[in-house]
């Protein structure tokens, strides 16, 4: 059996904003095995983002807090290590792509720089077999190693986002979180960086969560799919029974939503309405307000989460055999 390399168990996070409470993360819980990838999928501020800076230990306290649940790497669990102890793990064990490249590099320092100190910081080795390491990098990543004493400015968009996945590959981390990697970066790059890591999850058998909010890069890079709405997953499953059997009624109208090249239709069909306030989170179903198969049950109690098939669970009053 496949060792399972991170495990989440009922997470909460929550952020202060001044005196309500967003309630970011809202009891999630998923598992991911050895080599295996992810795709965590949902609308900009449903929780994509948090859960995998709640993974690093990144949550920036204040405004931000993690008030439940348990995060295990191996079997370990992160939430009991000392900041020290996360150092040492964090770009080692565990390494995160950040969204935006742009922000994400230090303009004052050279490319070459910024990958080699990631090396220094976890291996003991020279300053100049530091630097040797970020030239071999920057040639995996399909960038010349005799660039390395240049600077972020000096690179296009596409090239930064290189840098970066090879600034968190630098020490073969065994899980790579990889947050909205080809959001900035036009339909050519966006296949080159998608190619890029595929390639480099095969040669380092990592581990990738894939967090982004496009359906069509999940189904070319990973191999399970977990729905999040409003800090709740709402189905999770394997790619096919997300993209061949979707079930929860946003996963249906995420589907709806996209353009089908073999269909003629006069428009697109929206999911209608906005994801609900975090601070005022309703009782019942977090979706209920947007579905069209919404009834008064699903407004007054939380909708359970039923296992419908072997691996495919989904968060719906429907699946839980109760009448409506």
């Amino acid at each position: 059996m496949s060792e399972k390399i991170l495990e989440i168990k009922d997470l909460f996070v929550q952020y202060t904003a001044g005196k309500d409470i967003v309630r970011a993360v809202n009891g999630i819980s998923l598992t991911l095995e050895q080599g295996e990838s992810l795709g965590l999928v949902g609308e900009t501020g449903a929780g994509k983002t948090t859960t995998a800076l709640s993974i690093m230990r990144l949550i920036p306290h204040p405004p931000g807090k993690i008030t439940g649940g348990e995060i295990r790497y191996r079997g370990e669990n992160l939430m009991e290590k000392s900041e020290a102890e996360m150092r040492k793990i964090r770009g080692h064990e565990i390494s995160m792509i950040f969204q935006d490249p742009m922000t994400a590099l230090n303009p004052m320092l050279s490319v070459g720089d910024q990958i080699a100190e990631v090396v220094r910081l976890h291996q003991k080795i020279s300053r100049a077999d530091a630097m040797r390491k970020a030239c071999e990098m920057m040639e995996i990543v399909g960038i010349e190693g005799g660039r390395a004493n240049e600077y972020p400015h000096q690179f296009s968009g596409g090239m930064k986002q290189r840098i970066v996945i090879a600034i968190a590959l630098a020490c073969n981390p065994s899980l790579l979180i990889a947050d909205e990697p080809t959001t900035a970066l036009d339909v050519t790059i966006q296949a080159q960086v998608l190619e890029l890591i595929e390639q480099l999850k095969q040669k380092f058998n990592t581990s990738l969560l894939l967090i982004t909010h496009d359906l069509g890069v999940v189904a070319e890079v990973c191999s399970k799919v977990a729905i999040i709405y409003a800090g709740e997953i709402v189905e999770y499953g394997t790619l096919k029974h997300i993209y061949e059997h979707p079930s929860h009624p946003y996963t249906i109208g995420l589907f709806g939503s996209i353009p089908n090249l073999n269909e003629t239709v006069h428009r697109l069909a929206p999911i209608p309405g906005l994801m609900p306030d975090p601070t005022k989170l309703p009782a019942g179903c977090a979706f209920a307000e947007r579905c069209s198969e919404a009834c008064e049950a699903c407004t007054k109690s939380a909708a359970p989460y039923v296992e419908i098939e072997p691996g495919h669970m989904v968060r719906c009053i429907k699946f839980a055999g109760k009448e409506c």
